[in-house]
């Protein structure tokens, strides 16, 4: 095994944990019935950190070993554009979330976590296609 191989195999370690953390979290609190779970925004906040710091990290290890970012095109842009949107949005949704406090209601906290569930799954599909078609 060389070292681009290592650095791509942990990166993809840490984005599938990742890609756990951010359907895990939201999930937890609706099938619970807990949607008071302030920490579990924090743990979804952790996941989408990962996924975004690996994605990252995916590109910069092709520039470093070959002097240049990945060609993406077409329907492998498309999907990459969605991924990006989606952790920034679920982001931004989180931590507005846990600095207003507003998952304390409870329709409110269905809806929040029933977003971020949304947000994850679109993501995790785009993934597929940022694979398939790059």
């Amino acid at each position: 095994m060389n070292g681009q191989d290592l650095l791509y195999a942990l990166t993809q370690v840490a984005h599938n944990f990742g890609a756990v953390l951010v359907l895990a979290s939201p999930l937890y609190p609706i099938v619970s019935g807990r949607l008071l779970l302030r920490n579990t925004l924090w743990f979804a906040l952790a996941g989408w950190s990962v996924q975004i710091i690996s994605g990252l990290s995916f590109g910069l290890v092709s520039l470093h070993f070959y002097g240049q970012l990945p060609a993406l095109h077409g329907v492998a842009m498309v999907a990459l554009a969605i991924k990006i949107i989606s952790a920034i949005g679920a982001c931004a949704l989180i931590i507005f979330s846990l600095r207003d406090g507003i998952i304390r209601a409870g329709s409110r906290a269905i809806r929040i976590w029933g977003v971020l569930t949304g947000l994850a799954i679109v993501a995790l599909s785009s993934a597929a296609f940022l694979r398939w078609y790059s």
